[in-house]
């Protein structure tokens, strides 16, 4: 579809907006490139779905508008983070950011037969853990995006433990806004600055905390990527889905244990690389590129877990062995799920 007069007024409208964002030191210089470079990349994956350009570049804007904002007054999130629906819709934002860039006819939400499952125990005030890998900051609005015919509630409600670039990122934070999060320090910003190190235990506890009253009350899916980041491509630019780490997902089996109402345990599988990839390594810096190239996304929910009956399992196991052969068998059941979208 060839961008219409109305919308090209509009796309150079936000090139000059981003412009001014700059020249005026509301954002810092940097980011030029960033913004020009994702507007660029967002308008040419929706002119390739014959989408309605002048439709989906105000959504753009509003981005813009609201790291802005970010930039001049950052949001400090708290442990246990609330979507926030007004006066501004964070969540409308995101996935109506996101959506003009996903191929729905060719996206897949699969294992619909165990999401309906999940759905009826958290109607009986049961919990629900997901075991899932992890692809792009917008995840989260990926999988709303493809539930949206589905389980959109179950979406909208879904609560993601979420790191610290997602919270402190000021292009990731509207997005962040619009979901319900349990914000923890990972590993790799823990002693980044040294002298906040205390400041961000102290948090965590208090994360852990609330996770805990939140298993206590019941009727809560929560989505925790063991990996403790994305995936990333390998050197044959293959995307590998990460390694599950076994001592996260103990962490979390413990304090289901310890909660008044049952957890049940599921695996989620997520293919939504390319819409917004990572940069090839990590980096601790915040600021990273973002080009979206658009294009099919998918998701597998797997059948219940019985974390205490891992077909691996032998009694001469240790209990450290059966932390490994459970993080092992969790994440082979991701990359099933994950192998059969490729």
């Amino acid at each position: 579809m060839e961008p219409s007069s109305n919308s090209n007024h509009t796309l150079q409208s936000l090139r000059e907006k981003i412009k001014s964002l700059i020249t005026s030191g509301n954002v810092p210089e940097k980011y030029e490139e960033i913004l020009e470079g994702f507007l660029e990349s967002y308008q040419s994956v929706i002119a390739s779905h014959e989408k309605d350009l002048s439709a989906c570049l105000p959504t753009f804007e509003l981005f813009l508008t609201l790291i802005e904002n970010q930039f001049q007054n950052p949001y400090k999130f708290e442990p246990f983070h609330r979507r926030i629906r007004k006066p501004i819709d964070y969540y409308q934002f995101g996935v109506d950011f996101l959506r003009p860039l996903v191929d729905l006819s060719q996206s897949t939400a699969d294992g619909l037969s165990h999401l309906k499952t999940i759905v009826s125990q958290l109607k009986q005030k049961e919990n629900v853990i997901l075991f899932a890998n992890h692809q792009i900051e917008a995840d989260p609005q990926a999988i709303s995006v493809l539930l949206e015919n589905h389980e959109a509630e179950f979406a909208e409600k879904l609560i993601f433990v979420a790191g610290t670039r997602v919270t402190t990122d000021p292009l990731a934070i509207p997005f962040s806004m619009g979901r319900n999060l349990l914000c923890i320090h990972s590993k790799k910003y823990i002693d980044t600055p040294p002298e906040q190190k205390h400041e961000k235990q102290l948090h965590n506890k208090r994360t852990m905390e609330l996770m805990s009253e939140l298993l206590s009350e019941g009727g809560n899916a929560i989505y925790v990527a063991p990996s403790g980041g994305r995936d990333r491509a390998n050197a044959q630019g293959e995307v590998e889905v990460a390694p599950f780490d076994p001592q996260s997902i103990e962490m979390f089996y413990l304090m289901t244990q310890k909660a008044k109402r049952p957890t049940h345990f599921y695996t989620l599988a997520l293919s939504t690389y390319h819409l917004l990839p990572p940069p090839e390594t990590i980096d601790t810096e915040i600021g990273e590129t973002r080009i979206t190239h658009g294009g099919a996304i998918h998701l597998a929910f797997g059948p219940e877990v019985n974390m205490e009956a891992i077909p691996e399992f032998t009694s001469e196991m240790d209990k450290h062995e059966k932390r490994k052969i459970r993080a092992e068998f969790l994440w082979r059941q991701v990359k099933e799920d994950y192998d059969k979208f490729l």
